[in-house]
């Protein structure tokens, strides 16, 4: 009863709000529906309306879940400080490290579903259910530690909120192993996802040792860059509150994951480029162009430029501490990221296929439009939980104010 309680009330905040609360739900319900009909194009008639083919089997909606596994580990970047060193500036606001991370493991799902064709073939990644051929397929192992990252997360968001509702101090005892036990788990969904590409002997591209690790310092640069720049747009439209040192601090930390990935990404360029094999055509048609095709060349050096100048902008403690230059850098590195996971990681790893055959792939629209839906799905259950933490956490909302008017 006194859960059931907490759900009223957490629909109760949901269903009312402000003008920018409401124009914002209407925005996102908006951009789903227009890419709900590029997806419906694709149930009618298959994956053929994308550009994937037999050669590329892989495209733009498993670059977004790559992507999106890393925002999802990066609540760990919250985590570690908080609760660990027990620093109190970010122990506030590590709840919504996690809330991000549930929602971007539901859209890595999304992705998933979208990305096998019929969503009913879904059903096969469900043990005891379908054919996920575990222990043997890493698709199957990459499942089981989403889901168990996804089912973690829910709980202690679940149980903290649900405390701060009745006005009860949580179970240090209780919340603490799961935190700590967050930590592994954050570090297994990206690893296991970077197995899915380098346990393929035939693709000389992600058939490295390093990708692992490269996968796992960009996951630690692009989640936190998201949430410096939620905070401060939480931080000035509601009466969420969070000190310039916690969002430094946040910051700081990126710094040396960014550090480690530029060290790890200029020991794979000396690799390839010192020994000049034939595998090294996989990297100029990432970097120069091959066969006349230049579409990927300049995400590519987008991605390099961006990266390396928010690096700078970071490393820099004058423009780290300012929070317009931080902002910037925070944009880019994000950006930085998504092209590098999205687009210049998945393409050339199958160009040329194994029969040394060249098939360019580029997005198409209906693929583009699919993903806008799932971004946007995932923005709007994250506009909503976080209206509901925020209320509880900050704006002093309880099981007493169930029968009073819920502001924004």
């Amino acid at each position: 009863m006194s859960f059931l309680r907490f759900l009223l009330g957490c629909f109760k905040i949901i269903t009312t709000g402000g003008r920018i609360y409401y124009s914002s739900i209407f925005f996102l319900f908006v951009l789903i529906a227009w890419g709900a009909l590029g997806y419906f194009d694709q149930l009618q008639n298959g994956l053929i309306t994308t550009n994937m083919r037999d050669s590329v089997s892989w495209g733009f909606y498993i670059g977004n879940f790559t992507f999106l596994v890393g925002v999802a580990a990066a609540a760990v970047m919250l985590v570690i400080p908080a609760y660990i060193y027990n620093w109190k500036p970010l122990k506030e606001i590590v709840i919504f490290g996690e809330i991000l991370a549930i929602v971007a493991v539901i859209m890595c799902l999304g992705f998933i579903m979208v990305d096998i064709g019929k969503p009913l073939h879904f059903w096969h990644m469900l043990p005891f259910v379908g054919t996920i051929n575990f222990p043997a397929s890493i698709l199957a192992w990459d499942f089981f530690v989403l889901f168990f990252y996804f089912i973690l997360n829910i709980i202690i968001v679940t149980y903290l909120l649900y405390k701060h509702f009745y006005k009860k101090e949580y179970k240090k005892s209780y919340i603490l192993p799961l935190v700590l036990l967050s930590i592994p788990a954050a570090i297994a969904i990206h690893t296991v996802t970077a197995f899915l590409f380098n346990a393929l002997p035939a693709r000389p591209f992600w058939n490295s040792a390093l990708l692992a690790p490269r996968f796992l310092t960009t996951a630690f640069c692009s989640g936190p860059a998201i949430l410096i720049l939620l905070f401060q747009v939480l931080r000035k439209h509601t009466k969420f509150e969070i000190q310039d040192k916690a969002i430094f601090t946040i910051a700081e930390l990126m710094i040396y994951s960014m550090a480690i990935f530029l060290f790890f990404t200029i020991s794979e360029f000396f690799k390839e480029f010192y020994s000049d094999t034939e595998h090294i055509v996989y990297w100029k048609y990432l970097l120069f162009g091959i066969e006349g095709n230049r579409a990927i060349v300049v995400y590519s050096w987008a991605s390099i430029i961006m990266g390396f100048t928010a690096f700078l902008l970071f490393l820099i403690p004058k423009t780290r501490k300012n929070l317009k230059t931080l902002n910037i850098g925070a944009v880019l590195i994000y950006f930085s990221v998504y092209f590098e996971k999205g687009i210049a990681l998945i393409i050339p790893g199958f160009t040329p296929d194994t029969l040394g055959q060249y098939i360019f792939y580029v997005p198409s629209h209906t693929e583009i439009r699919t993903a806008i839906m799932i971004f946007s799905s995932g923005a709007l259950l994250f506009t909503i939980i976080s209206k509901v933490a925020i209320a509880i956490l900050f704006e002093g909302f309880s099981f007493e104010s169930l029968d009073k008017k819920v502001t924004q």
